[in-house]
């Protein structure tokens, strides 16, 4: 996994994306900065929703527990409207643009922003707040770098110019790397960066960032890990939003009746694409630390063994959506009721869109539920970094 030999002890906390899935990482965080207030994480990184949670982290100084709540107060502050604009008006404007454009084969409507299916222009001015910024620039994180406290920080998006994987990374000695269809690049990471890692694709706008045009990190991120290997972690802690459904859990959260709702096909393609390569990743690292293990010492190899700690939601929260479904702003109800959220038990969809306090509250108290439950086991990853 990375070409340096016994490199010092650093752990990492890596977050996946998943929308507003992501409180349930907040969540989790909060709990972790509780049971374990010497906690600290010298290396994060993230993609999609997740990069806002690790640039949060880094943005703020001061002790763990002080940035948590500062990031808890972001989630819970969030609506719909401050992620991104939930009108009839903006809405039916868009929707119009792109029904134009795929009848009209193509050609351009006049005076019309056509970029992505909603504006996000809200969460652009949100997230500006929350980092504290300087003009263009996030000066809690290179005080923070400065102070020893963060080693390394890393943003994932997708490259549409190029095809590649991005990751932009700050910190203290970092080097770049290049690999199959991914890349890093050296950078002072700002909300472009964090903008352009979290726009979904077709419906969020993409983020154009030194030239180049940007969507989700998690588009073609086969290794969602490597981005904290390559930046030094021995150990790492990954928190993902995907639930992990026995047998009989998943059987039973087909669509309710008839033929899938685009919803159900959506939500199948989402998680697909930006939440299942991370188990992938994590069973790739436990096989390569197991043959490390059954090699003898002495032997000539360039990887080294990762320990590695994935925390998941212990409920779907897909079907979790479904209770706070009814109190969606009406315009969105009425759109994502059109594409058959109603007629699925399991709204994977919905559940990366639903910016909503209730919603975000209920994902943050499963968040400290989980991480309360797992304390022990949580305890011997985190002991040389808290000395417990």
């Amino acid at each position: 996994m990375s070409l340096r030999p016994n490199p010092p002890d650093q752990l990492a906390v890596v977050m996946s994306g998943g929308g507003a899935r992501a409180a349930y990482q907040v969540g989790c965080l909060s709990e972790l900065a509780r049971s374990f207030p010497e906690f600290e994480a010298p290396i994060l990184t993230g993609v999609s929703a997740g990069a806002i949670n690790a640039v949060s982290l880094a943005a703020h100084t001061g002790e763990m527990t002080e940035r948590v709540n500062k990031l808890c107060q972001f989630w819970r502050e969030l609506t719909i409207d401050s992620v991104f604009k939930s009108t009839y008006g903006d809405m039916f404007r868009r929707v119009i643009y792109w029904g134009g454009r795929l009848i009209g084969g193509g050609h351009k409507l006049p005076m019309v922003e056509r970029h992505g299916l909603v504006s996000t222009a809200p969460l652009w001015s949100h997230l500006r707040e929350c980092f504290e910024m300087e003009g263009d620039t996030i000066p809690g994180i290179a005080a923070n770098c400065d102070s020893g406290k963060l080693k390394a920080l890393g943003v994932t998006a997708s490259s549409y110019s190029t095809g590649q994987t991005t990751t932009w990374i700050q910190g203290r000695d970092v080097e770049e790397w290049v690999r199959g269809h991914r890349v890093s690049e050296k950078a002072e990471i700002g909300v472009s960066e964090v903008m352009a890692s979290a726009a979904l694709p077709l419906l969020f706008p993409a983020v154009q960032v030194r030239g180049r045009w940007y969507g989700d990190g998690g588009i073609r991120l086969t290794a969602p890990l490597a981005p904290a290997i390559h930046l030094g972690a021995t150990r790492i802690l990954a928190v993902s939003t995907r639930f992990e459904p026995t047998p009989e859990e998943a059987a039973d959260r087909c669509y309710i009746d008839g033929y899938p709702p685009p919803a159900q096909v959506i939500g199948s393609l989402l998680n697909a694409v930006f939440l299942d390569q991370l188990d992938g990743d994590a069973l790739r690292l436990e096989r390569t630390n197991q043959i490390l293990a059954m090699m003898p010492p002495d032997a000539d190899t360039s990887l080294r063994p990762i320990e590695l700690c994935v925390l998941r939601p212990s409920t779907d929260l897909g079907v979790l959506a479904n209770q706070f479904e009814a109190d969606m702003p009406r315009p969105f109800r009425f759109m994502t009721r059109g594409l058959g959220t109603r007629e699925t038990r399991s709204n994977d969809m919905l559940s990366m869109l639903m910016f909503q306090k209730d919603y975000v509250e209920a994902l943050i108290e499963l968040g400290i539920r989980d991480t309360a439950a797992r304390e022990e086991e949580l305890r011997q990853i985190l002991a040389p970094a808290t000395g417990g």
